[in-house]
């Protein structure tokens, strides 16, 4: 329909961040990076151990405050907002390593989070819901310092969830995972796109997942913005092969 955004396709612009700069002492880890993501679009954060894709996640998300730069998101200026507002925002994220709290069970995990914008007893049936959605219903009452990787996984996509975003930050969450784990990851990221309607920015090394999920990837090294555009154009790119493989140059 005319004027209206498809589900499974990338809407109105959610997110952009421009000219973002982070130094640390000498060292420039963000270096006058811009990126913009749409309502519903999945976007792959890629690059070499080192590159700041965490350290631009940090920004994002309010744990960092950037040097330079602007972060706008749902029509607001973020930039330099605490982590709490950003969360309030609808900026869902999780982190490389995962830290749930281990002497709660799964499902009060997720309340917590859930409790953000609920009361107890709608943040605990909100909280089962999404336990639910990520397939963690048989262990919703299980202590979460006794789960598995991949389930302390999927527990860390649900506490992301719980404070209802808009926008998913998601730090390498497929790092550690079998082949099949990870194809079941690859299709619930998906579904929270194309049936739920969530944007995605995900941070990964795993190339075969970013070609089955990204709409675009970006490609960071050394702080700086090197690519940008279609998965299969991007992994062809000359200075993307150099900064992951070397250079005969």
């Amino acid at each position: 329909m005319s004027g209206t955004s498809q589900p499974g396709a990338p809407g109105a612009e959610l997110m952009r961040a421009s000219g973002l700069v982070l130094r640390f002492g000498g060292l420039t880890a963000v270096n006058e990076v811009s990126l913009s993501v749409g309502d519903r679009e999945i976007v792959g954060l890629i690059g070499p151990n080192g590159a700041g894709k965490t350290t631009l996640f940090n920004i994002l998300s309010g744990q960092l405050k950037p040097d330079a730069g602007s972060v706008h998101f749902a029509g607001k200026d973020i930039t330099g907002a605490s982590a709490a507002t950003c969360a309030r925002a609808g900026l869902g994220r999780t982190f490389q390593i995962v830290k749930p709290l281990t002497s709660l069970t799964v499902h009060e995990n997720v309340t917590v989070g859930a409790l953000l914008h609920h009361p107890l007893a709608a943040a605990r049936e909100k909280a089962a819901q999404i336990v639910r959605r990520v397939g963690m219903a048989a262990v919703l009452d299980q202590q979460a310092g006794s789960l598995t990787l991949e389930a302390r996984k999927r527990l860390e996509l649900a506490r992301a969830l719980s404070i209802e975003p808009k926008l998913l930050l998601l730090d390498e969450i497929l790092a550690g995972l079998n082949p099949s784990e990870v194809n079941e990851s690859i299709h619930l990221i998906r579904s929270f796109s194309r049936e739920d309607g969530l944007a995605v920015i995900m941070i990964e090394h795993n190339l075969h997942a970013v070609m089955s999920l990204a709409d675009k990837v970006v490609v960071l090294d050394y702080g700086r913005k090197i690519a940008e555009g279609q998965p299969q154009d991007v992994v062809r790119d000359p200075a993307v092969v150099a900064a992951y493989l070397g250079s005969d140059d």
